[in-house]
């Protein structure tokens, strides 16, 4: 049985990307030395595939930012306000991922939202009526060029048309149908010069298909593909899905002229199903997704061995069946081999990219065996699925079993609570905050690694934390915030610091996942039940307190998002692991509150993640519990006590009622890249809860004027009741620089000021 890999992380195993782009953006390095970076890791994935044996190695799955981004540069879905900069075609392309602010002009980057349901944030193309759709670019087929020189004649990665059309933001009057065919035409000259050079097999990816379709998608998807299959020529296509099962359209597809359909049999709840009733065709390649690509748990290969044999059974034997992830490996770590001072009793259990390449080999030889049972390599597999050690506590099991219906609900109710917090508050017309973090800076850093090494004392370590946080209130009181945040200096990420306070977890060292760009993330991994060893927050938060008479936030991170940004275990439901979670979150909470802490923020940043990509889906396997747990982290608070939660970089309009049924009293979330469209479903569903929607985007460098956020202000006022609405930025500002926040935040509470002045004297 062949192998494939649908696509392969890019950043490099030491993150070698991430600091050259970094350089790059600083002018400490030239385009050529990045470009030759980039050379370098492809060169490096390539051979590793090859070396494990892969028979179908992925190119053109590298990007210096994001791969929809890529093809929407590809085909010169350049928005006019980056193509008049008049910068290079790099510097171009990063400015619609960053934004610009320099001697050529200023601008903001483009909308930025997840990746279906993982925690990868893609750009978001944006198509205005004169966009001019046309192949601007090669680097598809000069990737494929470049790989062939060592030796591999890679199947060469795209976005499907179909899914970028589908995923673009249209902001005229013409939508996806009108650029279809345009579109459709250019990825056939691109597959005609891929064919030109040689390439033997296409990928074009369609993701979307796993959603809801409609009649209409179905019809656009058809007439896109019917047109692009009857040009492909030589070239072979094989098309691609990852995060769900395609059950509106499975008859649709496997009746088209693709050479090969690539489904996911792990997420995709009805995959198998669709296969066994409806059929595969003869014809045609089964590119079945059976190893993981979102989660780093060994395989069970007696769970896919048994898979394996029903599709065998359903194809005539299986003959044209290949091995393949079920999606890209992007979203896993490099290898185990970087993990020093993890136990083997734990990382024998994990499988990042390396090792699951080694998988898909040992799982297609497996499945040609006679009696694979008998072999060592089935054997040892097996014996990591009868126990695991320090993975059950049953006291936490238990407290979950005991929760009652009445815990998930707080009282009084809001519009009680609303009027009690404001009279014990007396924040202003527009209180102004921010979300939670400010810059970690170099200092910050070598602190806590100083620490962490033992190089430094406890005492010394907490004197250098407790030193930032005075100095981050007082610069607040300076600039003149309402309501301050202590910095958030003590933290490594806003996940991994909570998960090494709770029993349950366990960390790596270098294993680091793309999150957008050159933010990466090293997501903790749940071993087995959570629970809080002790107060976590709670010094720090005093210490802030102490330090001034204006209200200071505590800042959590709630218990869906602490879930979703870890790797979950596999052997108890989400659900359930949840709960857990939520349970030590509710201890700290009321920790919080017993110490003075009257305003506590718990970020669900990642709400969205799991949500199932299917509608019908969306309470029954999720919202039902997810919404619930963040309320029985909050339920048993004063009535005096107010409860913030931050949202980002999710597109949120379709589950409004929803987050207004988390309870909170505040809610603060993205809103400046995608151009405040949130507030007309906020304004459409009546949402009660107090809201403060990012007025300037802190994940580029560039500074807004206090006119820009007025100009925001203004136009969230026609929208938002001036009783419920709160100014900050979209989210923290951990990865920014010192001189950067704090002209941003400067010119955020004039513009607050501006508008509040405004608003009194027209009042």
């Amino acid at each position: 049985m062949k192998t494939a890999v649908i696509g392969f992380p890019r950043v490099g195993k030491n993150r070698e990307l991430k600091f050259a782009s970094e350089k790059f953006f600083k002018g400490e390095i030239n385009e050529k030395e990045l470009i030759d970076t980039a050379k370098s890791l492809r060169k490096d994935n390539w051979l590793k595939q090859k070396e494990a044996g892969i028979d179908y190695i992925s190119v053109n799955d590298f990007s210096f930012y994001d791969n929809v981004l890529d093809v929407a540069y590809l085909f010169n879905i350049i928005p006019e306000r980056y193509a008049s900069l008049g910068l290079g075609e790099l510097e171009t392309y990063f400015a619609m991922a960053r934004g610009y602010q320099g001697n050529k002009g200023n601008v903001k980057a483009l909308a930025m939202k997840k990746w279906f349901n993982t925690n990868y944030h893609y750009i978001v193309p944006e198509i205005d009526d004169n966009a001019d759709i046309r192949l601007v670019g090669d680097k598809p087929v000069a990737e494929f060029e470049e790989a062939k020189s060592l030796g591999i004649d890679g199947k060469v990665n795209l976005i499907g048309p179909f899914t970028l059309l589908k995923l673009a933001r249209y902001t005229g009057s013409k939508n996806e149908k009108d650029f279809a065919d345009a579109l459709t035409s250019e990825y056939i000259k691109l597959i005609s010069n891929l064919s030109d050079a040689k390439a033997d097999l296409v990928q074009l990816e369609e993701p979307y298909l796993v959603k809801d379709l409609t009649t209409d998608d179905i019809k656009l998807f058809e007439e896109i593909y019917s047109k692009l299959l009857s040009k492909k020529g030589q070239v072979k296509i094989l098309l691609q899905t990852y995060f769900g099962d395609i059950r509106d359209i499975y008859d649709n597809v496997t009746k088209l002229d693709f050479d090969g359909i690539g489904l996911d049999f792990l997420e995709g709840r009805k995959t198998l199903e669709l296969v066994k009733t409806n059929g595969f065709p003869a014809d045609k390649l089964l590119f079945a997704g059976l190893v993981n690509g979102k989660n780093i748990w060994a395989n069970n290969f007696k769970t896919t061995l048994e898979t394996l044999a029903e599709l065998k059974a359903a194809t005539n034997g299986g003959e044209n069946i290949v091995l393949s992830t079920s999606c890209s490996l992007l979203h896993v770590p490099y290898t185990l081999d970087s993990e020093t001072k993890l136990s083997k009793d734990y990382t024998k259990h994990f499988a990042f990219a390396y090792e699951k390449l080694n998988e898909l080999k040992t799982i297609a030889v497996l499945s040609v065996a006679s009696n694979p049972d008998i072999l060592d390599d089935y054997k040892y597999n097996q014996s990591l699925f009868t126990s695991r050690v320090n993975s059950k506590d049953e006291a936490v099991q238990k407290r979950v079993a005991a929760i009652k219906d009445e815990d998930y609900t707080r009282l009084p109710d809001f519009h009680t609570r609303e009027t009690i917090q404001k009279e014990k508050l007396s924040l202003p017309l527009f209180p102004t905050t921010t979300i939670g973090s400010f810059p970690q800076t170099a200092d910050v850093r070598k602190n806590r690694q100083e620490f962490r090494k033992g190089l430094i004392t406890e005492e010394a370590y907490k004197d250098f934390n407790k030193k930032k946080i005075s100095e981050c209130i007082q610069l607040q009181e300076e600039i003149g915030f309402d309501v301050l945040v202590h910095g958030e200096y003590e933290r490594n990420d806003m996940v991994e610091y909570f998960g090494e306070h709770l029993d349950g977890y366990v960390f790596t060292e270098k294993a680091w996942v793309q999150s957008y760009g050159t933010r990466c993330v090293k997501p903790p991994i749940i071993w087995g039940d959570v629970s809080r060893k002790s107060p976590i927050t709670v010094a720090w938060s005093k210490y802030a307190n102490s330090c001034t008479n204006k209200p200071v936030k505590g800042m959590l991170t709630g218990p869906v998002t602490i879930l979703n940004w870890s790797f979950p275990r596999e052997d108890i439901s989400i659900k359930e692991s949840t709960l857990q979670i939520a349970l030590a979150i509710r201890d700290e909470v009321l920790d919080l509150e017993a110490n003075g802490i009257n305003i506590i923020q718990i970020d669900e940043a990642a709400l969205r993640e799991k949500l199932p990509l299917r509608q019908s889906d969306w309470y029954s396997q999720y919202l039902d519990w997810a919404i619930p747990a963040f309320r029985l982290v909050h339920s048993g608070v004063k009535p005096e006590t107010q409860i913030h939660t931050h949202m980002c970089y999710s597109e949120f309009t379709d589950i409004i009622p929803a987050i207004d049924a988390m309870d909170a009293d505040v809610i603060t979330f993205e809103a400046s890249r995608s151009d405040l469209q949130i507030l007309d479903s906020l304004k459409a569903n009546n949402f009660k809860t107090e809201v403060g929607p990012g007025v300037y985007d802190i994940h580029s460098p560039r500074v807004p004027s206090v006119d820009e956020i007025v100009s925001a202000l203004t136009k969230m006022l026609k929208r938002i009741d001036d009783k419920k609405l709160w100014v900050n930025p979209d989210c923290g500002l951990k990865t920014r620089g010192e001189k950067e926040t704090k002209e941003s935040l400067t010119n955020l509470v004039k513009a607050a000021k501006v508008v509040r002045n405004e608003h009194v004297k027209d009042a």
